[in-house]
């Protein structure tokens, strides 16, 4: 099973979600030889709950994923700390609704939750809980402390970033990640469909829920690859996306 552990269903947080756009991707992620995606909308996106409402209204939602366009979709979000930091929290439908719901009050910047009482709230939902883009100089994790990465199945090798610092950035995540005793899986990061499949995991099983997920990652059954295409795929999906959001504005 090929999968992408970092994705976005919208261009950005104010654009609106749009189910045909949305399932035209999931065909290109299948054609990009991709089998299952984790949807990890940011958490203060506009209309987050209604992308699920939309999703729920279209497709089938069984055993811990929807099927969407033949791609296993696990439902997800990615969450701001007040101390910096993203992190994405995957899990079933129903404890991802429930987890952003208690996470109405800390949508802006000034109201963020700390790192503690983030990880405090989520204690009682099974997530599979992952560092996204550890190295961004924007919003890094190597600052936190041990107490942060105690909390993590894993840190996300990151589409977007390596094609921002170089290939050289798996080889220091790898590092880093070895000392943080935590695994790495591969996340594109994509806001648009023509980044899929720039990196990805290969799985020795086909999983149907975040429990099944968590336990290859445990287990390092799976490998995590980067595309050959990876620059000119990145690069050519963040031009497509400005020509995009711009004619969305101009249409408003």
């Amino acid at each position: 099973m090929n999968i992408d552990f970092h994705t976005h269903g919208k261009l950005s947080k104010k654009t609106p979600f749009s189910l045909k756009d949305f399932s035209e991707s999931m065909k290109e992620a299948k054609q990009a030889g991709l089998d299952a995606i984790a949807l990890t909308e940011h958490f203060n996106a506009h209309h987050f709950k209604e992308t699920y409402e939309q999703i729920d209204d279209t497709y089938t939602y069984q055993s811990g994923h929807y099927m969407v366009e033949g791609i296993k979709v696990f439902p997800g979000v990615e969450v701001d700390a007040k101390e910096g930091g993203h992190f994405l929290f995957i899990g079933h439908r129903e404890d991802i609704r429930e987890f952003v719901e208690k996470l109405q009050p800390y949508l802006t910047k000034e109201n963020f939750l700390p790192i503690a009482d983030l990880f405090a709230l989520s204690v009682s939902f099974n997530f599979l809980k992952i560092g996204a883009h550890p190295f961004r100089e924007s919003n890094p994790l190597t600052h936190h402390d041990h107490f942060v990465f105690g909390h993590l199945d894993a840190v996300d090798l990151n589409g977007k970033d390596i094609y921002k610092y170089g290939r050289k950035m798996k080889e220091t995540l790898q590092i880093w990640a070895y000392q943080k005793d935590l695994p790495i899986v591969a996340g594109s990061d994509t806001h648009q469909h023509l980044q899929y499949g720039c990196v990805y995991n290969t799985f020795v099983k086909d999983c149907k829920n975040v429990e099944e997920l968590k336990e290859v990652i445990q287990l390092g059954h799976y490998d995590f690859h980067i595309s050959p295409h990876l620059e000119v795929q990145v690069k050519a999906a963040s031009k497509l996306k400005k020509v995009l959001k711009a004619s969305l504005v101009g249409s408003q």
